[in-house]
């Protein structure tokens, strides 16, 4: 991981652009043992610390048959990671790549996934296994694993397909 404004041999910085295109609703926060980023492992095990994803009251209805899966997507904001390297050279002294040929945290949309494994649920708590960030993350989604899905049907006559109009 990219330390604070640190610049590796063959990266590259951009100015960010003065304004943001979007906004987020979190909803909610995650809790897991590590309060910094050169301790938060690189990758989620599902043998890992049991972390908790604690969904804002408002969202919790949300919740409802959310225990019917072994394993969610978990989508949250890297609230810390730079926003302004699209040229970076990885820690393990790999040859400097584009941001987009990379799993970096450090990205102009830091947003990170994990396929989580859910170990139960108690009120608006979700008990998980499986994630790689800091304490007090903000969450931004939580969906079923897409791969616990069949795929969908081959397309019918008369379903929108690519290129209509």
């Amino acid at each position: 991981m990219v330390r604070r404004n640190e610049i590796r041999p063959g990266e590259r910085a951009v100015d960010l652009p003065p304004a943001y295109d979007a906004s987020l609703y979190f909803i909610g926060r995650i809790r897991t043992p590590w309060s910094d980023r050169l301790d938060c492992p690189r990758q989620g095990r599902f043998d890992g610390p049991q972390c908790r994803l604690e969904i804002d009251a408002r969202w919790q209805e949300g919740l409802d048959s959310i225990e019917e899966f072994a394993r969610l997507e978990v989508l949250y904001w890297l609230h810390q990671s730079r926003r302004d390297l699209v040229h970076q050279s990885p820690r393990n002294g790999g040859r400097a790549r584009g941001v987009f040929s990379l799993r970096t945290p450090v990205r102009p949309n830091p947003i990170g996934t994990a396929i989580v494994k859910l170990e139960r649920v108690e009120g608006a708590v979700l008990f998980v296994r499986g994630l790689d960030c800091l304490d007090g993350t903000p969450l931004i989604d939580v969906k079923p694993d897409r791969t616990l899905f069949e795929p969908p049907a081959p397309p019918r006559k008369g379903d929108f397909q690519v290129g209509d109009a």
